[in-house]
């Protein structure tokens, strides 16, 4: 049985993390290792170079070239635990040697006939049973899109759209998908997160998930959704869900972080003619993410979250608030969580003040994987700031260990 949640107790320090503190953050990483990063985000970082080394990849596997090689041995390592579950459990065993847990993320992506969505179901629920085993995996996961096939979640999400009898069939195979993975999840007492998608497939999701929050969170939160802030409708759509469970009786489960389809979705509103459903600029979007976590904090007894998010500024704010407010790093309705090789000075600093901090840890088979991890090099281009965050930080801590 899994801890329940640790009564509100003065934290013992309550100076806040420092998320500059190198020596700390890349402890784990070998000066091999450190180098091998640095060099990689600078190519990263240049947009040309990685625009051309996208497409050159895509290529190179297209025509079945022997690639995978040198892929897992550079923005592979980086960015996911394995190809495997078992390969996966090294890197977690690493990150526990900090106090980070792991999250094993399935990150094969657009596969939608049935009998490949049938198998994303099969390999989470692999997933879970692992975490109910172990210490080091506080939260298992999926998205949606891996066990429906995605135009389906469009048409469902569609107001007004009445399905078909194909469609009829194929939603109760969704829905019976959903089920048995947040079963799974409940009877091994694994909380299980559901990510987010598009805005125009979410409706779709919002209701799967609260009905399994109502089903599954009576005594606490098992089944979390995921609440994307850029989006202007979700500091509402947060409120509301925390209204509808306080009414049914039910505790909710939040993941909040800031969003990452923004073009995707102002091209789309563009070119269908709605309103763009995403805040305008970042600073609205930066309001609305910390106004959800001092929400959530002040709702705790009903609400458990998940800071899912690289911006040290909302950290520090959870953090802060956490010792203001007298509430243990440790407990469980309250966890950070980072993406595997990324922002390891928010992950491991916070771990060391023993908050409960997680890492997103990606697996599968690399040419699989390849659409993640292009993604991953794309947002990393074009997240401000991010990229340069990531080398500077690495650069210090090289510095720092020629010096010593």
């Amino acid at each position: 049985m899994r801890p329940t949640a640790e009564p509100l107790t003065a934290p013992s320090a309550a100076a806040l993390p420092d998320l500059s503190d190198t020596r700390i953050a890349f402890a784990h990483k070998s000066d091999g290792a450190l180098r091998q990063a640095y060099w990689l985000f600078l190519v990263i970082g240049n947009p040309t170079v990685s625009a051309v080394g996208q497409w050159l990849t895509q290529v190179a596997l297209a025509l079945r070239l022997p690639i995978t090689g040198l892929i897992k041995a550079t923005i592979f390592r980086q960015f996911c635990g394995g190809e495997t579950i078992t390969e996966s459990l090294a890197t977690a065993e690493v990150l526990a040697r900090s106090g980070v847990g792991t999250i094993l993320d399935h990150s094969v992506e657009g596969q939608d006939d049935e009998a490949a969505l049938d198998d994303t179901v099969t390999e989470v629920l692999r997933t879970i049973a692992v975490a109910k085993d172990r210490g080091d995996i506080p939260f298992c996961v999926f998205k949606p899109t891996g066990i429906s096939r995605t135009e389906l979640l469009a048409d469902i999400s569609a107001a007004g759209t009445a399905m078909n009898a194909d469609e009829e069939w194929e939603w109760q195979r969704v829905q019976k998908r959903m089920e048995r993975l947040c079963k799974a999840a409940h009877d091994a007492d694994v909380p299980l997160l559901v990510d987010a998608e598009e805005s125009w497939l979410q409706p779709a999701i919002d209701a799967l998930v609260d009905s399994m929050m109502a089903k599954y969170n009576r005594t606490r939160a098992i089944v979390y959704n995921t609440a994307q802030l850029y989006r202007h409708d979700r500091l509402a759509f947060l409120k509301a869900s925390h209204a509808k469970a306080l009414a049914g009786g039910y505790h909710i489960g939040m993941k909040l972080v800031r969003g990452a389809y923004m073009e995707k979705e102002r091209e789309r509103a563009a070119e269908k003619g709605y309103p763009s459903p995403i805040h305008t600029d970042k600073a609205a979007v930066d309001r609305d993410y910390d106004a959800a976590i001092v929400y959530c904090l002040e709702h705790v007894d009903h609400i458990a979250f998940m800071a899912g998010t690289h911006n040290e500024q909302s950290c520090l704010l959870l953090a802060r608030l956490m010792n203001e407010r007298g509430i243990a790093h440790s407990d469980v309705r309250i966890c950070f969580a980072q993406l595997l090789g990324m922002s390891d000075n928010i992950s491991y600093n916070l771990a060391a003040a023993h908050y409960r901090v997680a890492k997103y840890v990606p697996y599968g088979p690399v040419r699989e994987v390849l659409p993640y991890l292009i993604r991953r090099a794309a947002e990393n281009t074009s997240v401000k700031g991010q990229t340069g965050r990531e080398l500077g930080l690495i650069a210090a801590e090289r510095k720092r260990r020629k010096g010593a």
